[in-house]
């Protein structure tokens, strides 16, 4: 336990900005960095569930304010950055976690439905990474952690944008992480399994639902805190990759070693959704 409080002091008096801040894995990062002394930004398209969160974690007697954000504009995140920079002296950690999900059959998709994802899920991530790589190359420290899935280092049917999307995240940040050492800037990538927060609800599920979809994981969801907890864990360890829950490290491990057999049992999942969900054509 001492090891562990000791580990974690090094978010103390630190600065953060949190993108998706204003629910499920971003809500729980701004609670649990706040819990360990950190002045967290929580950014949101959502401002007024940003607000929420910056209050209530105000009158529990942590330190954070909130800020409306679309991730989809460079210039938005340029901007939030450098009034961060202004108002603190610094920027220690970018939290960048805001994504949704688009599911289905990848034949079912439009353009549209990529185009949304993508702008929001990889190319929110990137700006977020550009604007806050810039201003630590100058400081000669800080951290960004973005924010992928389990879907972006094994194969994932049925989710094929956002594992697309994800795939990037994690390519962006383990080959940025090489080049940044050097320049006293480190980078983490989250990848974990199913959790269970409002992004599940507010999936687009194109001609299925995401309860059918999420039928054929055998994986059982995680608590949104308990991932958080295992991210900040990882982050203040400087990992690389953090994995969560045990059943997404046995996946990944198995993945890697056996790539053939997961694919079989991913092809045996994908015709047992269509027997049971999809109407014959």
């Amino acid at each position: 336990m001492y090891e562990r409080v000791q580990t974690m002091e090094c978010f103390k008096d630190k600065v953060a900005i949190v993108t998706g801040g204003a629910s499920g894995i971003g809500r729980a990062v701004c609670q649990g960095l706040a819990r360990h002394g950190a002045s967290t930004i929580v950014a949101d398209i959502d401002f007024e569930g940003a607000q929420e969160v910056a209050r209530a974690i105000s009158q529990n007697g942590g330190r954070a304010r909130a800020a409306r954000l679309d991730v989809r504009k460079e210039e938005e995140i340029q901007k939030l950055i450098a009034q961060t920079v202004e108002a603190y002296g610094r920027l220690d950690y970018m939290f960048n976690n805001a994504g949704i999900n688009i599911a289905g059959e990848a034949r079912d998709l439009l353009p549209e439905h990529w185009s949304r994802l993508l702008d929001i899920n990889l190319m929110g991530v990137l700006y977020g990474t550009r604007a806050a790589y810039d201003v630590m190359i100058r400081q000669g420290f800080g951290h960004i952690v973005n924010t992928a899935s389990l879907c972006g280092i094994m194969p994932i049917p049925l989710e094929v944008p956002y594992a697309t999307a994800k795939h990037a995240v994690v390519g962006l940040s383990t080959s940025l992480r090489t080049e940044a050492a050097g320049l006293g800037v480190k980078v983490t990538v989250f990848c974990p399994g199913l959790v269970r927060t409002p992004l599940l609800e507010k999936s687009v599920a194109v001609k299925s639902t995401m309860r059918e979809i999420l039928s054929i994981s055998p994986m059982k969801s995680m608590d949104v805190n308990d991932a958080v907890r295992a991210l900040l864990r990882g982050v203040a360890r400087n990992q690389a990759i953090i994995v969560c829950p045990l059943d997404a490290r046995l996946s990944w491990w198995l993945y890697r070693i056996a790539p053939a057999l997961l694919d079989r049992l991913l092809d045996k999942s994908v015709r047992q959704f269509r027997q049971k969900h999809r109407t014959a054509e």
